[in-house]
């Protein structure tokens, strides 16, 4: 197993610089949320049931998982969810302790409401990230050699 080089001055600038700029678009998702008169943790929701990967089932045991949060904080979170009419919860024919969720039309129009602001963000913020992230790589592949 390789080694990997220690960091100099110029790496730990870019570290603190790319954990800033992370930060800020975090600020910036979560001021846009509550714009909107959501939780971020209900858009992060929205955004999860949204882009599941097929073969994974929307249940509350993969929100919790995929937010990294307690199973009863995702129960919560998805009751909230669903009484603002942003999620639809429907229980499993086969097994009633299941139970499936996906995004309501009212919740798609708004996470699509959010996500375009959100890529707009990022598009005038990636330059500062991808610079933060290309000066911590580099100089450490530079050490590597």
């Amino acid at each position: 197993m390789r080694r990997l080089a220690d960091l100099d001055a110029a790496q730990y600038r870019a570290l603190a610089e790319l954990r800033y700029r992370i930060r800020c678009f975090l600020t910036f998702s979560e001021s846009a949320a509550r714009a909107a008169k959501l939780e971020p943790q209900q858009h992060q929701l929205l955004l999860v049931l949204k882009t599941l990967a097929a073969e994974k089932k929307p249940t509350v045991r993969v929100v919790a998982e995929r937010l990294q949060i307690r199973h009863n904080s995702a129960v919560d979170l998805v009751k909230r969810t669903v009484e603002r009419g942003l999620v639809e919860h429907r229980r499993s024919e086969e097994d009633r302790r299941e139970a499936s969720l996906r995004l309501s039309p009212a919740g798609q129009r708004l996470l699509r409401r959010l996500s375009l602001a959100h890529r707009a963000e990022l598009s005038s913020a990636a330059p500062a990230l991808v610079d933060a992230l290309h000066m911590i790589v580099s100089r450490n592949k530079q050490y590597e050699a």
